[in-house]
């Protein structure tokens, strides 16, 4: 690991503390329901939102009710999603005149935005018109991404609650949630994505030509069935535009991860400077951390949040310095070819195959890591040119459930059903009850929070196993062997754990893989949280006990530790069978030849 490696990963961590704790201070204002400082201009626009929608905000909800108007509200977005798509060519702000999306690759992106998880099978400046990207894809960036913080401040309700039956109002916390927070954070970012030069217009796109003209080769069948080579030279070029900085705010912010071009944060117009580039880094860590912090002072004791944040922390640490080595290290395959891997001013060393040149290896393995870590799945580089345990890091850093750091809101109340199982563990080695933040945990909310769990494990494995057994599926795979059953096993690890981004050598845009994908989707979003739901109704309706001389504290670097082991041990153990079979073995044949 170099040493710009190093800094870059210190400054960014730093930075990323320095921002969220005052995000945490508002976000518990919003969670807590009263009035946000500094926001008293937005409560008459919340008011009338409520009086359209027929909401009483401060009628409280049980977890089932909570739990219904969740679903009822992401099914119904659903269907829009997958409406506007099969339209679109019909509809207006289409310059590009671009037709309707299939059936198949349209139930997959509607699901897909739906649940936070923003896969795409397709290439957006080629398939989506600036309509179905405005309005479908970057309203369910904002209300997928408001739909997670609902749940996370359902959850910590339920722990702050005495003896409540209510979790608080779907309607009041997905309002408050995209008003207060998302919009603003959303608004701001897109003037300083504009700033660097990330465009904003609905201009038809331009036809430009090129300085130098380019030589190349078209291939087309002759009459005796041989191929003909005919040599052409392009002169011109075309040059995507479109609203690009209002969806790359949000697509960020809300750790949604859809680019607005195929080629995601890796294209010039997403992602213009080395400046953008850390800048969009922070912006998809900034809500999970700060959570962390908003935990903390919703149930009075800011050491929890401290904790919490303490546990991603070192488990993110550990995960990008493995892939920042990986790729920087010198390989013996490309050693043996010649390749001058060493680092110097003229070039950043390592495995460069698959970076962008732009920002070199350390921008673009901590970005990896960042948006694996967080269910984001935005990328700056192709993760299926790094090397296999380059691959591997992100690809565990999904398995382990997207609690490092995590969604924007997923990440919170999934690290909290981890904790749950670990002072349930250390209540068994030390023969008390156990508990957490005062609350009693049963065999009910162990129950509910090891479905919660092992849903996304029993979605990837299956999945996979499914799609190696059957001829549609092993028809996308480009690289057969070991390197081809990694791109399905991270295929279905991304989609299950609502993360998005891809390995990107799998041609998953087939009715095989758009359907299963979009079902692990769907079921990896909502068949976690509505067992949270249930947890965080469970724990609402107990008394929150006093702390006494034998209750384990949940703060310090002991419980840390257990809730670092814990996360690592079930998160591990569900996938090493099926890691030793991707980059586990394409590693060691990189050392055997």
């Amino acid at each position: 690991m170099s040493m710009q490696s190093m800094a870059l990963l210190g400054a960014f961590l730093a930075v990323l503390l320095a921002l969220a704790w005052p995000l945490g201070r508002l976000l518990a204002r919003v969670g807590a329901g009263g009035a946000v400082p500094g926001f008293g201009a937005l409560a008459p626009l919340e008011r009338l939102l409520y009086r359209a929608g027929g909401v009483a905000p401060d009628t409280g909800m049980g977890w089932k009710s909570y739990a219904t108007a969740l679903l009822v509200f992401n099914g119904v977005g659903a269907l829009f999603v997958y409406a506007m798509q099969r339209l679109q060519g019909f509809l207006p702000l289409n310059p590009q005149a671009l037709g309707n999306v299939s059936p198949d690759s349209s139930f997959n992106t509607a699901v897909s935005f739906v649940a936070n998880t923003n896969w795409q099978g397709y290439g957006g400046e080629q398939t989506m018109s600036y309509l179905t990207q405005m309005v479908a894809l970057t309203g369910q960036n904002f209300f997928s991404a408001a739909t997670g913080m609902a749940v996370a401040f359902a959850l910590i309700r339920g722990f702050s609650a005495r003896s409540a039956a209510s979790i608080g109002n779907f309607w009041a916390d997905i309002t408050r949630s995209t008003l207060y927070v998302l919009l603003p954070l959303s608004l701001l970012f897109a003037v300083f994505l504009m700033g660097q030069g990330v465009v904003q217009n609905f201009n038809s796109y331009q036809e430009v030509q090129l300085i130098e003209p380019v030589a190349y080769a078209v291939s087309t069948p002759g009459a005796d069935g041989q191929a003909l080579s005919e040599a052409k030279v392009a002169t011109t070029q075309t040059i995507a535009m479109g609203p690009v900085a209002s969806q790359e705010a949000i697509k960020l912010i809300g750790t949604n991860g859809g680019g607005f071009f195929n080629a995601n944060s890796a294209h010039p117009y997403e992602n213009p400077s080395a400046l953008s580039n850390f800048a969009q880094m922070l912006a998809i860590f900034l809500i999970p951390a700060a959570l962390c912090f908003a935990f903390g002072r919703m149930v009075g004791d800011a050491r929890q949040g401290w904790a919490i944040l303490g546990a991603m922390s070192l488990m993110f640490v550990v995960a990008a310095s493995v892939v920042m080595n990986a790729e920087q290290a010198v390989h013996p395959q490309l050693a043996a070819l010649g390749v001058d891997q060493g680092a110097s001013a003229l070039q950043a060393g390592g495995n460069m195959e698959g970076k962008e040149a732009r920002f070199g290896i350390a921008a673009s393995t901590l970005f990896a890591a960042v948006t694996t870590a967080a269910s984001c799945g935005a990328v700056n580089a192709m993760h299926d040119s790094f090397t296999p345990i380059g691959g591997m890091a992100p690809m565990l850093l999904m398995q382990l459930g997207e609690v490092v750091f995590g969604g924007v809101g997923s990440g919170l109340y999934g690290m909290l059903v981890f904790a749950i199982m670990a002072v349930f563990i250390a209540g068994l080695m030390i023969g008390r009850t156990p508990e957490y933040l005062g609350k009693k945990i049963g065999s009910y909310e162990m129950k509910m929070s090891s479905i919660a769990i092992l849903v996304t494990p029993l979605l990837v494995l299956g999945g996979t196993a499914l799609a190696v057994m059957l001829d549609v599926g092993k028809a996308g795979i480009a690289n057969p062997g070991a390197h081809g059953f990694s791109e399905i096993l991270y295929a279905f690890s991304s989609a299950a754990n609502n993360n998005g981004s891809a390995f990107a050598g799998l041609s998953a845009n087939t009715p095989f893989y758009n359907t299963m994908l979009a079902i692990a989707m769907w079921f990896g979003r909502f068949a976690v949280i509505v067992p949270v739901l249930a947890v965080a109704g469970a724990l609402a309706a107990k008394p929150r006990l006093k702390e006494n001389a034998g209750t384990m504290p949940t703060h310090g670097p002991i419980f840390i530790g257990l809730l670092v082991g814990v996360v690592m041990l079930v998160g591990v153990l569900n996938y090493v069978p099926a890691l030793a079979l991707g980059p586990v073995v394409e590693h060691l044949q990189l050392y055997s030849k």
